[in-house]
């Protein structure tokens, strides 16, 4: 049976750079080298492509980027050929492509500039296509469709560049405090802070405006944050609901990558039907964003049961200890099946 041709994009010209390359490697380790032959596409911090033919130890250690081991590359905007195009010393070789697997987080890689240029390309494309990627990276935008399928949002403000900081302080003062100031379209907790006091709020939005050109004021939603693992296109699998507990703070970078003084609960400590409530939510805000292939949704729970819709990354952390796989997991599904399922919807 001949193999597919997958090529697994990594690296990206992010801040998240280096979640990629742990996610990306976790993938490329997880693929069944029976059915598919791997096509390593690497993406530096400056934005070049490269075409990777070293050893995959070299990409976790981030050493990858080197004249020996990388080629030139771009992806073909021409359908017909479906294909990267490696620039070598001889000339421009061809190497055909079944399906393009980003595994790239944040801006320039989540957010469907890449997924634009795989769907310009004709290329069959594993998760989300461009409209859903970059309408779930802006955290603003996807809370107002979710809010039109009828899903509670938290109140929100949003800020753009050389606007008069007084609306910020404005609307701090109507919602109350603590509340979190977020860059609009930012992934992995960058820029984010809490805030408690308003004499924080400037230096907060400051911040923010680092990491975005727009920036979110919101509410402090009172509960915790679950996570549902969504599958699908049209039909969809569940992974079973996480909950995420903290002693305090909120789950900044440092808390989504190392688990310091919180913890994931896999299944979430919730009743079995508030679960199913979980994810019946996350398929109606998958849905609305028109989200395929797979994502993960995050929410809130309130004390008194409510659903409040947080976020969706449409690529989650993929390294096998990350959310998504435990939660499918959870359910019955190996990395490997995962993986499976994904190049299938693709």
């Amino acid at each position: 049976m001949k193999k597919l041709k997958i090529a697994v994009f990594f690296g990206g010209c992010s801040s998240e750079y280096g979640v990629s390359l742990q996610s990306a490697d976790a993938v490329m380790r997880n693929l069944d080298s029976q059915k598919y032959e791997l096509i390593p596409v690497g993406i530096t911090k400056d934005g070049d492509w490269f075409y990777f033919t070293g050893d995959l130890d070299r990409i976790l250690a981030d050493t990858w980027q080197n004249e020996k081991d990388c080629i030139p590359a771009a992806i073909s905007p021409n359908k017909s050929d479906r294909c990267l195009l490696c620039f070598c010393q001889d000339g421009v070789q061809k190497m055909p492509i079944d399906v393009a697997f980003p595994i790239l987080h944040g801006k320039n890689g989540e957010d469907g500039t890449v997924q634009g240029v795989i769907e310009l390309a004709g290329i069959p494309l594993a998760g989300c296509g461009t409209l859903a990627s970059a309408l779930c990276m802006d955290k603003y935008r996807a809370h107002q469709l979710a809010s039109v399928a009828g899903v509670r949002v938290p109140k929100a403000c949003v800020l753009k560049t050389g606007m008069d900081f007084h609306k910020a302080q404005q609307f701090a003062d109507q919602i109350g405090y603590p509340l979190f100031v977020k860059p609009v379209k930012s992934g992995s907790s960058y820029g984010i802070s809490k805030v408690s006091e308003s004499h924080n709020l400037y230096n907060a939005v400051v911040l923010a405006f680092q990491y975005d050109s727009e920036v979110i004021i919101e509410e402090q939603i009172d509960g915790f944050e679950v996570g549902c693992a969504v599958l699908g296109n049209d039909e969809l699998m569940f992974g079973e609901v996480d909950e995420i507990e903290l002693s305090g703070g909120f789950f900044d970078f440092t808390e989504k990558y190392t688990l310091k003084t919180s913890a994931i609960h896999v299944p979430a400590r919730i009743h079995p039907k508030q679960a199913e409530q979980v994810k019946q939510t996350a398929g109606m805000i998958y849905q609305a964003l028109g989200c395929r292939g797979f994502a993960r949704v995050d929410l809130f729970l309130t004390a008194d049961g409510q659903i409040v819709f947080n976020e969706v990354n449409t690529i989650p952390g993929f390294t096998e200890h990350s959310r998504y796989p435990g939660m499918m997991k959870a359910a019955g599904y190996s990395f490997g099946k995962i993986l499976d399922q994904i190049i299938e919807l693709a």
